[in-house]
This record gives structure tokens, sequence and C-alpha cells, in this order.
């Protein structure tokens, strides 16, 4: 196999949500005869998703985050605390950015079962960042799309990362008890003006989606980083490309269907089966087309990113990273006990739904 070939399917392989999603805009296009319509409100959701991609990017440029893991490292339950720090930097930081940085501290301490704490900590980030608007991508879109007061996106969300938290730090305190770690020097460490900076950059872009302060805060900010530190921009564009095309697709699907799917449990059902092919961020976004009842695609979305490695992105992000930093990895055994975990999860999540649902409505 050539050079070529290799980076072809490479980038198939990468970017395949990318290309899939173009090509389902392109077909329904085609269908409708017409182009979608893209509004003022899906572009700020955009850029406001770019926002925070490029102050997490800083943070993770300047080695905030990384610190943050360190400083909370030690010589008894690591397995509790790198698997907490996942969990609450995945509500502030994003999912994404809470795996890149701590799964590859968790190769480094040589766990004598490293993939159980890898796979815990993926699960970590799913559960951790549904808790917050800015935790992930599909709940920043359900958040700016239905115009929904903080107080209430938390209060409706609040049962599924609390049960699920719990959950984490038992099987956490199992793995802590059976494992052990090469201490990592973590003396000295310090978060440095750049991180500081990042931290409040992070605030400001934090305060604009819970529209505390006017969309104006977050374009200064990132024209403020374009100039002064453009190295933040090497961001995941394929995911906002990804988010654009599906953004086309639902409004398509709007004009093909034609009618609003109203019932709690089907939005939640489909939504959350739905994640397991498209992913969970994309059935965010078509599914709130048609529907107003928010709630069930909320958590039909977050549920859905446990399950399959394509229920969430930041399950793919944790399950490369272990794959390809792992010489002897069993790569089917790994994978067998990681979708396994999560369909664990998924389970759980899809019972927790119905148990709150009396509370919820």
């Amino acid at each position: 196999m050539t050079s070529r070939k290799k980076a072809i399917i490479n980038l198939l392989t990468r970017e395949w949500l990318l290309f899939g999603s173009l090509a389902g805009l392109i077909i329904s296009s085609l269908f409708l005869k017409g182009v979608p319509r893209i509004t003022k409100a899906d572009i700020d959701i955009l850029f406001l998703l770019f926002s925070l991609f490029v102050t997490v990017k800083g943070l993770e440029n300047s080695g905030f985050i990384k610190n943050v893991a360190l400083r909370l490292e030690g010589k008894s339950l690591v397995a509790l605390k790198l698997t907490l720090v996942t969990f609450f930097a995945s509500m502030i930081f994003t999912n994404d950015a809470a795996l890149v940085v701590v799964v590859p501290i968790t190769l480094g301490l040589k766990f004598k079962n490293t993939e159980a704490l890898v796979i815990l900590e993926s699960l970590a980030a799913n559960a951790g960042s549904a808790m917050t608007p800015f935790g992930n991508p599909q709940n920043l879109y359900i958040y700016w799309y239905y115009n929904i007061q903080p107080l209430t996106f938390f209060a409706a969300i609040a049962p599924f990362s609390i049960v699920f938290l719990i959950i984490l730090i038992l099987c956490a305190l199992y793995l802590s008890d059976r494992q052990h770690h090469s201490k990592t020097d973590s003396e000295g460490i310090f978060f440095g003006k750049r991180g500081l900076f990042y931290m409040a950059a992070n605030l400001v872009v934090i305060l604009t989606i819970l529209k505390v302060l006017p969309l104006a805060a977050a374009m200064v900010l990132v024209l403020f980083i374009l100039v002064f530190d453009p190295k933040c921009f090497k961001i995941d564009y394929g995911l906002l490309l990804t988010m654009l095309c599906f953004l086309g697709i639902s409004e398509n699907m709007k004009a093909i269907f034609q009618s609003i799917i109203e019932h709690s449990d089907h939005i939640f059902l489909l939504s959350s089966l739905s994640s397991q092919v498209i992913s969970n961020v994309p059935a965010a976004l078509l599914f709130a087309k048609f529907t107003s009842n928010w709630k069930a695609l909320l958590w039909g979305t977050n549920v859905g990113g446990f399950g399959g490695l394509i229920g969430s992105l930041a399950n793919l992000i944790a399950y490369k990273i272990y794959i390809s930093s792992q010489e002897d990895v069993n790569v089917t055994a790994f994978t067998r006990k990681f979708v396994v975990a999560n369909y664990v999860f998924f389970t759980v999540g899809i019972m927790l739904f119905y148990l709150f649902k009396p509370y919820l409505y």
C-alpha cells in the first residue's frame, strides 16, 4: 500500500463523521432541490463552541490542566483522584479536553490495570460533562437553542450526573485498592500567568454561554488571542464543520418530515439510540428541530454518549489514545471491556431516565 493510500485511509478513518455528515447534507439537499437555511442563532452556537475550543487549547498549551491533575496525584487513592479530576474537569473544560490530558498522565503512572482506569475515565468524562451547558457540544447546543435558564438546566440533568458520580466513586475505590503507580514528581508545579489568563478567558466564554456577558465579549477575546497567541487556533475544525453539516441536515429533515415528536419517551429513546449510530452531538442537532421537549433530548443525547465507541467523540479519544500508546495491547480484549462497560452505563442511564421522569416533568 502506497503512502498516499495510507494517508487517505487514515484521513477517512479519522474524519469519517465529517465525511458522512457532508454526504448526508448533499443527499438531503438534492432531495429537496435546495440548500438549507442556517440561522443567526446557529452561527452564534458554532462561534461559542469555537471560542470554547480556543480557550481550552490555551489551557492545554499552558500546562494548566495537566498541573491540576498532577497536583492531585499522591500515593493513595490515585484511581479515585484521577476519576474525579476527569469528572469535574470535563464539566468546565469539556470532556474531550479532560481526556486528552488525564489519559496520557494515567498511562505514565504504570498501573497494574491501566485499561480499567482509562475506561473509567472515559465514563467519568461523559457523566461529568453532562452537568453543565458547556461540558460538551450537544449540551451547549441544547442550552442555547432552547434558551434555557442555568438553574433549570442544572436541575434537569443533575440526577444523571450525581448518580453516575456515586457509581464512579465506588468503581474507583475498588480500583484504588488494587493498583500501584510509580511516583511522579509534582513538587514545584505552578500554574503560571499564561495558565491563569486562559482560565479567565475560559470563564469569559462560559459566562457568554450562560448569557451573563454579551456575545461581543467572546468575539473580542478571540480576536485578542488570534493576535497574541495564534497557536491556540490549532483546534478540531473537523468537529465544527461536522456540526455545521448537521445543522443543515437537521433543517432539511425538518422540511422533509414536517412533524414534531412531542412524546418524551419517543424523543429520549430515539436520541439515545441514534447516538449509537451517528454520535450524540449530531443526534442533538438533528432531533432539536423535531421537538420542544429539551429535557428528554438532553437526557437522551447524554445517555447516548455511553454505549458504542461512536456514541461520543470522547469515547473515541480515550480509546485511540490508549490503543496507540500501548505496544503490547490486546486490542480485542480492551475493545470488548470498553464497550461492555459503556453499555452497562448506557443501560443504567435509560433506567435512570424512567426513574426520574416524574421529577423531570
